[in-house]
């Protein structure tokens, strides 16, 4: 029993000092960051003061990009990136082929 708790405490120390390292560090890219310091510690690791679009880093940047909503193709079954679907009479399709084969597609009377 004294073997479980100590495990157990053991764990608990270590997550705590996980988050307290996390923590840290997230306030040391900021500091670097936000100072324009050019050393060799976080600013680098970012890429400098120049984002990927070539201004300055802003508190805008700073943000996770959130991942882009995906679709399900009404064809074929794919998921594809909302940014690249052809969505055709409230149906979404992964691509405009996809699109032209199902309009094509006999329905009603003429599907039997």
């Amino acid at each position: 029993m004294r073997q479980i708790s100590l495990l157990i405490l053991l764990f608990i120390v270590g997550q705590w000092l996980v988050k307290a390292l996390r923590r840290h560090d997230a306030q040391a890219s900021q500091r670097a960051g936000g100072a324009g310091a050019n050393g060799a510690g976080g600013a680098n690791r970012q890429g400098g003061q120049n984002g990927p679009n070539g201004g300055a880093r802003g508190p805008a940047s700073a943000q996770p990009q959130l991942a882009e909503p995906m679709i399900r193709c009404a064809e074929c079954g794919v998921h594809a990136p909302k940014s690249d679907s052809v969505v055709v009479a409230g149906q979404a399709f992964c691509s405009a082929a996809h699109a032209q084969r199902h309009d094509a597609r006999p329905t009603g009377r003429d599907a039997r």
